[in-house]
């Protein structure tokens, strides 16, 4: 994981007072010795926010700017530009503000209330002092007020979209998507500019018979069976071959990831093709790898993977990707038979390995999440354009007779505009809280987003 670079900036002016005439603007950082002040208390506190941040932040050192000149003079060389917007040299210029838009990199402005940009950021700036509409590439969700919570999300949302932008996907068989097929691949291209690389079955088959042939390839995978059903976390309830080629298929895959340099796969016939090359099913390796660190989705359905990818960059944690059932009452159950354990990121959840339901074969986890936990669903739309998002809490894992897998959740929001609104099929789960988090990386990218928690 790279560190995500910011590059704080004050933007100020030094006045000198003229008789009878106005001389100064509003603000509270008028002369040298209060930006030597604010200097410090910026210093303090960005150290304070590098230190609390959950994702690998590096902090570069603070510049201070009063003129276009002074903006042009910088050599910046970061993933984002931080900008305490107290003031201007040339009164209401709008210039500075407008040179730091030529870097051409995400930027966010930090204001207080006693800075002038505070006053007239809006009109001034993002409306130019001419229009009722925005006029900037700058959005008002770019402009923070004295609220580090906030920054602190709006950087870790910077962070998973620069890691899902470009993303590279291993798919196992060609790529498509659940209902519209390729249609929802090239809409992953063209908004996420994924580089998905295909691995026929014929390959895979290939892979798997190589490893079978190899005894210290064998050895390894009991070794590894044999360690992961001796704690007393797992409960086995399938045979334990299905578990022993299991690992021999996160072995492949792992291969396979290693020498494409890439972190993300997914299968497409997971529910088929792969069982009999396999001599498993690929449910459990799913898991093992979004266990280690890795992505890994079933039935390389490029509809929802996006939202998955994004998610995961931005929380740093497994993600679920479950079939949905209908809302009703301000509940909803969903369900699949690759789940991840280490929902937390840290933590591996107790488990009983069955089989996988639809097949009744092989080898598929069913995690018992924690209930009461807090978590966050997004549900995307066929044409990947608009997702629906809501907080949710973990109130059962029933044992119905479908996917493993299976959560009931407390929807903590409009149930019924979930109902009335529900977009394509598979949804993503993650533990925790990143609403905000998603809204603002959405709207970088131009799709639409629906927070069904808002008001709460």
């Amino acid at each position: 994981m790279f560190d995500f670079q910011v590059k704080p900036i004050l933007l100020y002016g030094v006045y000198e007072k003229k008789e009878q005439t106005s001389w100064r603007p509003w603000g509270g950082i008028q002369s040298e010795a209060d930006a030597d002040s604010e200097i410090k208390k910026i210093k303090d506190e960005l150290l304070e926010l590098q230190n609390e941040a959950d994702f690998p932040l590096r902090i570069q050192p603070l510049s201070k700017t009063k003129t276009v000149e002074d903006i042009e003079n910088l050599d910046i060389n970061a993933d984002a530009i931080l900008v305490y917007a107290a003031g201007v040299q040339e009164i209401d210029s709008i210039e500075p503000l407008e040179q730091l838009l030529t870097y051409d990199m995400p930027i966010i402005f930090f204001l207080r209330k006693d800075y002038l940009w505070y006053e007239i950021i809006h009109p001034r700036f993002l409306r130019k002092s001419v229009s009722d509409e925005n006029l900037q590439p700058v959005i008002v969700e770019d402009i923070i007020v004295d609220d580090y919570k906030e920054l602190l999300q709006k950087l870790r949302s910077l962070v998973g979209l620069k890691s899902a932008i470009s993303a590279k996907v291993i798919s196992i068989g060609a790529p498509g998507g659940w209902g519209i097929g390729q249609e929802a691949v090239q809409k992953a291209k063209d908004t996420w500019d994924f580089q998905i690389e295909t691995i026929s079955y014929q390959e895979l088959a290939n892979r798997i018979e190589v490893l079978k042939a190899n005894p210290n390839a064998i050895e390894a995978a009991q070794k590894d069976a044999e360690n992961y059903l001796s704690n007393n976390e797992v409960e086995l309830k399938t045979d334990k071959s299905f578990v022993i080629n299991a690992f021999l298929l996160e072995r492949v895959f792992k291969d396979l990831l290693k020498e494409e340099d890439a972190c993300i796969l997914t299968i497409a016939g997971c529910m088929s093709i792969i069982m009999p090359i396999s001599e498993t099913t690929a449910c459990l390796p799913i898991c093992l790898l979004n266990d280690s660190g890795y992505l890994a989705f079933c039935e390389s359905d490029f509809v929802a993977i996006p939202a998955g990818i994004l998610l995961h960059y931005i929380s740093s944690k497994p993600v679920f990707f479950v079939d949905p059932t209908l809302p009703h009452k301000g509940q909803v159950t969903v369900a699949h038979c690759t789940a991840p354990r280490r929902m937390d990121g840290l933590n591996l959840e107790r488990v009983e390995i069955l089989t996988h339901f639809e097949s009744d074969y092989g080898a598929a986890p069913q995690v018992k999440m924690k209930k009461g936990q807090v978590v966050t669903v997004i549900d995307p739309s066929f044409k990947g354009n608009e997702w629906i998002g809501f907080r949710g809490r973990i109130t059962d894992n029933p044992t119905l007779q479908i996917c493993r897998t299976q959560l009931d959740i407390e929807i903590e929001g409009d149930w019924e505009k979930l109902l009335h609104e529900m977009k394509g099929f598979h949804w993503l789960v993650v533990y925790g809280d990143y609403l905000i988090e998603i809204e603002y990386a959405l709207k970088k990218v131009g799709v639409k987003w629906t927070n069904l928690s808002k008001s709460n």
